[in-house]
């Protein structure tokens, strides 16, 4: 199996990470909407309105926050290795939160996404299933930052 030069995706896939996490830099971003990251979109969010679902059957933003926690270290298990199954329905379990909850989830969405970093970072050979993994992390995690922001613009 090929490899892809270390430095040189590491280098990038770990911008593409801070900027889905952080918010861009002033000097340009991957995103349209510039400086806004899953971490200071969360930030600004009270308990009461991330428990607030748009629609009857629509997720809330802990929901999703909830889920693309549970997705990142999720990955980052089968990027070392991991083979068995998971129930992805667990990662939607959470509907509604406290402010108790809330600060975990966010400090536990942090913690994730610094072990998502970390690991990135100790990666010597970015084979096809590693770049596979550290891409959909960012991507997954890019949609939830959107869906999120969605949500919080209409409540």
């Amino acid at each position: 199996m090929e490899t892809i030069n270390q430095e040189f995706f590491t280098k990038n896939i770990l911008s593409l990470l801070k900027e889905t996490f952080e918010g861009s830099s002033p000097e340009g971003s991957a995103y349209l909407d510039r400086g806004v990251g899953v971490l200071n979109t969360i930030e600004k969010i009270s308990a009461e309105k991330a428990s607030h679902s748009i629609g009857e059957n629509g997720a809330t933003i802990a929901a999703h926050l909830e889920h693309a926690r549970f997705y990142l270290v999720i990955l980052l298990e089968f990027m070392n290795g991991r083979t068995e199954k998971v129930d992805w329905n667990e990662s939607w379990l959470v509907k509604t939160v406290g402010e108790t909850e809330w600060n975990a989830l966010r400090e536990n969405t942090n913690k994730a996404y610094q072990k998502v970093t970390e690991t990135f970072q100790t990666i010597e050979d970015w084979d096809d299933d590693k770049v596979g993994g550290a891409m959909v992390i960012v991507v997954h995690t890019a949609y939830h930052l959107g869906a999120i922001r969605q949500i919080a613009k209409s409540i």
